[in-house]
């Protein structure tokens, strides 16, 4: 029960620092004008800047593990760099602790997708790390957050009405190449290596599950992208569309 214990005592540590943060984040970073007005607007702001750092810090802590062990691509089951399974505390951390804020700030109605990808998420991860199998493939899945960073800048963007249109250009741009290396990228070879190499039962076939909905849920993401940014015609108007937009 040791390792069980101090896992779940990392996990439990690295959310409260999160919860830290975003107190933190709260009163260091001033809401800009168009956000102020509306109380949804600035619970989403605030949740998008523990979000971004949170992307920051995973995301280029997964790259350099596996830049330091290469091999990892060829045994996700069982290579993992020294920090592996303290990465996978790290984001499992910040899933429960976003998961908490959605549901205390009563945002659950309009955030279910995000509740729904953080238990997968986090069930996910919990597994590599109380198992300490498949923390490569944990590794591996969280190079998603290199691709949030230019998705976060987006959505506070467009959140916060900010007037710099060629900024917004380039990053979008930028999101896209993104979006196909750090998130299709990887989830396609994750998904190719579950179906030839790792078994089907077990932990195996319930990551494999796993994998199967979250593939589902990024391309579900990507056409909403493309259809948000590169063919603004057909999204969707009503009475509804500012409380998507907040989500998108």
């Amino acid at each position: 029960m040791g390792p069980w214990l101090r896992s779940a005592g990392l996990v439990a540590g690295c959310t409260l620092l999160f919860a830290a943060l975003r107190w933190a984040l709260s009163r260091c970073c001033p809401l800009p004008a168009h956000v102020r007005r509306d109380a949804t607007r600035t619970w989403r702001w605030r949740n998008l800047l523990v979000s971004f750092v949170h992307s920051i810090v995973a995301g280029l802590w997964a790259v350099a593990g596996v830049w330091q062990m290469p091999e990892i691509f060829s045994d996700i089951v069982d290579t993992a760099p020294p920090s592996g399974r303290l990465l996978l505390c790290f984001a499992s951390g910040y899933f429960v602790h976003d998961s908490l804020d959605i549901i205390i700030c009563r945002q659950s109605r309009a955030s279910w997708e995000y509740l729904v990808h953080h238990a997968m998420a986090v069930t996910g991860l919990f597994s590599g790390i109380l198992l300490n199998r498949f923390v490569g493939a944990g590794l591996i899945s969280l190079f998603v957050e290199v691709s949030n960073i230019f998705l976060t800048i987006r959505m506070m963007m467009r959140l916060g009405n900010l007037p710099f249109p060629t900024l917004y250009q380039v990053n979008k741009y930028a999101n896209l190449v993104a979006y196909f290396l750090f998130r299709l990228a990887p989830q396609a070879y994750l998904s190719w290596y579950f179906a030839w190499f790792v078994e089907a039962h077990g932990q195996g076939a319930f990551l494999m599950f796993n994998l199967v909905l979250l593939d589902a849920m990024i391309l579900v993401y990507f056409s909403r992208l493309l259809r948000s940014d590169f063919c603004p015609d057909t999204r969707p108007q009503g009475p509804d569309s500012e409380k998507k937009f907040l989500i998108d």
